[in-house]
């Protein structure tokens, strides 16, 4: 039942509007800038988060020190906060009464203000996923690298994150997917250029539900489409 729960929802967006419609609407100028704002938008936050988020998964996997748990309730803080107040947070840092101030970048009202709130929302994601996956590696291994030759980059590079690949993986998808997907600190950071989420609610608001379906239909789309191709990748039987 809970999955015929999941899917009324896209059947109804979907048989929202006549083929023919849909397919005018989709194609407009504001939703394709729309969705290339998310694409793009999406993609930056999650390499931002890769960078970032991996070694850090690492590092809290592999250490213990008094405080870890504290450094773990703030990586995850994000995750349990209403975006919102993310983005009321980020706007009180990075405004024009912050940060912002100090950099000639406009980190507010710019693609640089969605990227920061994007990556604060959905980074968590990717660090989470990707620490269970490191914990799933022996340490051992390492250690047997090590003994052969290895320095401690080389045998991460070399045992660990080959094993930990698909943790990996399934951390950039959620990642890209909630990147995707975000709204509230979007908005309350950044507004333009506007994501396919922003111009959902815009939409809804200026014209109503029916002129917010086909943006609605293009955001599943993506997602969806990216869920696909990075479990494509991740078990790529060419490998």
């Amino acid at each position: 039942m809970l999955l015929v729960y999941y899917l009324l929802p896209i059947g109804a967006l979907v048989l929202a509007q006549s083929p023919a419609s849909l397919a005018a609407d989709v194609t407009s100028e504001v939703v394709l800038t729309a969705a290339t704002n998310s694409v793009v938008a999406a993609a930056l936050s999650t390499l931002v988060a890769v960078a970032f988020g991996v070694p850090l998964a690492y590092w809290l996997s592999r250490t213990s020190f008094r405080g870890r748990d504290v450094i773990l309730a703030l990586v995850m803080l994000p995750l349990v906060l209403p975006p919102v107040v993310s983005g009321m947070l980020l706007l009180r840092l990075v405004g024009p009464a912050g940060l912002g101030q100090l950099t000639s970048v406009p980190l507010t009202r710019s693609l640089a203000g969605v990227v920061l709130a994007q990556t604060y929302v959905a980074s968590p994601f990717l660090v989470v996923t990707a620490k269970t996956a490191f914990d799933g590696v022996d340490r051992q291994l390492e250690a047997a690298a090590r003994s052969l030759g290895e320095d401690r980059i080389g045998s991460v590079r070399r045992v660990t994150l080959p094993l930990a690949k698909q943790g990996i993986l399934a951390g950039v998808t959620l990642t890209f997917a909630r990147a995707m997907g975000e709204f509230g600190a979007t908005l309350m950071l950044a507004y333009y250029p506007r994501t396919l989420p922003v111009q959902i609610w815009v939409s809804y608001l200026s014209t109503g539900l029916d002129a917010a379906f086909p943006v609605a239909l293009v955001l599943v789309g993506i997602a969806v489409g990216a869920i696909l191709l990075v479990h494509a990748l991740g078990t790529n039987p060419w490998e």
